[in-house]
């Protein structure tokens, strides 16, 4: 069973910033790409950044310049750092890993279970 457990939500005035965590865990082989996305009621799921098991990183235009995606291989962890915060980026941000959780085996899609992030004077 894999868990992942997002946290560092929470409210902030505009041009703040906040830092996301995701950690997975439970039976875990290998864990690849890993990402954020960002959904608001009534919209689509989009990506915001995603990182490579090598450190290869993948901006959304609305976070390029302002958000930096990181990860901790030895934790299984990924971070979301935000800053220049606006009202426009107020959401909910889940955490996606593709992750093996046996030799050979074709990485599994994972979610979190979302962190609401809200940007308001």
């Amino acid at each position: 069973q894999v868990q992942l457990v997002e946290s560092g939500g929470g409210s902030v005035q505009p041009g703040g910033s906040l830092r996301l965590s995701c950690a997975a865990s439970g039976i875990i082989y290998s864990v690849r790409n890993m990402a954020w996305y960002r959904q608001t009621p009534g919209a689509q799921r989009d990506l915001v950044a995603q990182i490579t098991a090598g450190g290869t990183t993948k901006y959304a235009d609305s976070a390029q310049g302002r958000f930096t995606i990181s990860r901790d291989n030895a934790k299984n962890t990924v971070y979301l750092q935000m800053d220049s915060l606006k009202p426009e980026d107020t959401a909910v941000y889940y955490c996606n890993a593709n992750i093996a959780t046996r030799w050979a085996e074709t990485p599994n899609r994972y979610w979190g279970q979302g962190t609401q992030v809200t940007v308001s004077s």
